[in-house]
């Protein structure tokens, strides 16, 4: 039986500081070149038991942009984490904290509807 496989490739372009400048990212699966301002990737390495990252975003990225980045980015980890452990108590958590946390850097509208 063969296994599928799937590619998915990370081009970044720095400047002269090796500053990112630009980054685009595309996938087997989806095809086509995209552009990105900012990539967390996060891998675990089972011989020394730790995650391994890379944490990148370009000049361009916008504080609010960041901002809104990193909640996106923790709420879809609590969404990983329960599906991957069944943890639900604990993946409502870490939601909760990204309600403060939105509320702390101002991304929730101040008169929700």
């Amino acid at each position: 039986m063969s296994l599928k496989k799937s590619e998915i490739n990370v081009e970044v372009e720095l400047d002269e500081n090796h500053i990112p400048e630009n980054m685009q990212w595309q996938s087997s699966d989806q095809g086509g070149w995209k552009d990105c301002k900012a990539i967390l990737l996060s891998v675990w390495d089972p011989n020394t038991m730790e995650t391994l990252r890379i944490d990148l975003w370009t000049k361009e990225m916008q504080m609010d942009e960041m901002k809104m980045f990193m909640h996106q980015s923790i709420l879809t980890m609590a969404d990983t984490f329960e599906k991957a452990t069944g943890e639900r108590e604990m993946a409502m958590t870490i939601r909760d904290f990204c309600d403060y946390f939105a509320e702390k850097m101002g991304l929730k509208p101040e008169n929700p509807q």
